[in-house]
């Protein structure tokens, strides 16, 4: 069958204004506890889009650590292309695609470094061959190949034989504000349902899209 003969059929429930929370933050939660329920592979997973210094947009899938009021939180290295480019750039696009649900999420935002503390803490939580790989990554350079990066794995577990791996300076988490949120339910003949939470200054406002 070619790309273009392909076709899903949304024979899901739609989405009504009166299904919705209040914040974008709660209904997030509501749709990814029943992605969790349906057994969706990686539902915190999410598409970060970002800016490079020539305008030029990049994207990669990261994982969503901490998703509350304050905002949506991923760890990274800070001296990453992302890295790099949010620091030039502190604008982000954000999509979570539940597609078994017919569902996506999109997210507009600014990026904030979190704070030390909440790095530290997170950091000190991950296994500890992902602590070590968080120092031996010389993450987005050239590599010269595999053995190169297994050797800085074994450098590293050397260093830190016997005691805590501490976090590198340049690793650490960033959030991203939002000032839109968008919840899309796919719905029979392409007519699918849309709202967008908006950022108003003290309160969100919400408003229904056309498909």
């Amino acid at each position: 069958m070619s790309l273009r003969d392909r076709r899903v059929q949304y024979e899901t429930a739609g989405l009504d204004l009166a299904d919705l929370a209040a914040t974008p933050i709660q209904q997030w939660h509501h749709w990814y506890d029943d992605a969790v329920e349906a057994g969706v592979a990686e539902p915190n997973a999410m598409t970060v889009s970002s800016i490079d210094a020539e305008g030029q947009p990049d994207a990669r899938v990261v994982l969503a650590r901490e998703v509350n009021d304050e905002g949506i939180v991923f760890y990274t290295n800070y001296e990453s292309a992302k890295g790099i480019q949010l620091a030039g750039v502190p604008f982000v696009s954000a999509v979570f695609a539940w597609l078994d649900l017919h569902r996506q999420v999109r997210v507009r935002g600014e990026i904030e470094v979190v704070s030390s503390e909440e790095s530290d803490a997170y950091f000190a939580s991950r296994p500890r061959e992902s602590q070590i790989g968080a120092w031996a990554s010389a993450q987005s350079q050239v590599i010269t190949g595999r053995e190169e990066l297994d050797a800085a794995v074994v450098e590293m577990t050397q260093r830190f034989m016997g005691g805590d791996v501490p976090r590198p300076p340049h690793w650490g988490g960033l959030r991203i504000v939002p000032s839109t949120v968008e919840f899309w339910q796919g719905r029979p003949s392409r007519l699918h349902d849309r709202f967008r939470y908006a950022w108003a200054g003290t309160q969100w406002s919400i408003s229904r899209l056309a498909p």
